[in-house]
């Protein structure tokens, strides 16, 4: 990540990667299909965070309650560190269109992880396909606000802020 930002993306080789690891090229690719992969390393720990949250929600459990676990759930794996990686992670994307188009299909199989999980709960399908938007709105929101914040803000709290605001401009949609 470091490389990345020093030189930007394009002009960041995978032999300058290897050795800042101290790794040679060949251990690289065992790891590593080509240089973006170093980006989304990890990628699909967001969806199954969500989905097994809400898989694991009490059977009585409401849409937003559902919501709700998963969003604790992702919240736990945001550290202060995290953080820190987040922005770094953040300006070499924005700066690249084809890593931030990356960017935006993983946010798509988080949005179909949440419906999945949602329909096995016996949401119709119009319904989970709503509410997984709107958890990844919610996950969205938290998480700009996240990076704004005071290192002591915890994302939990940004992230339950964030699904009763859109809940709340959501109601603005129903007419009198």
């Amino acid at each position: 990540m470091d490389l990345f930002v020093e030189n930007g993306y394009e002009d960041t080789t995978v032999a300058q990667i290897a050795e800042r690891a101290g790794l040679n090229r060949a251990t690289f690719f065992r790891h590593f299909a080509d240089k973006r992969e170093v980006l989304f390393a990890g990628e699909d720990v967001l969806p199954g965070l969500f989905a097994d949250a809400i898989r694991a929600a009490p059977p009585e459990a409401t849409l937003i309650e559902c919501l709700r676990a998963a969003l604790a759930a992702v919240g736990d794996t945001m550290t202060p560190q995290r953080r820190a990686a987040a922005g770094r992670r953040i300006r070499i994307l924005t700066a690249d269109s084809e890593l931030h188009e990356r960017g935006q299909l993983k946010y798509a199989r988080v949005t179909s992880s949440i419906a999945d999980a949602l329909r096995e709960r016996g949401v119709d399908d119009l319904t989970a396909r709503l509410a997984a938007n709107l958890g990844l709105l919610a996950f969205r929101v938290a998480f700009e606000r996240w990076m704004k914040a005071g290192e002591d803000e915890p994302f939990l709290s940004l992230a339950g802020t964030a699904l009763n605001d859109l809940r709340t401009r959501a109601a603005q949609f129903s007419e009198p």
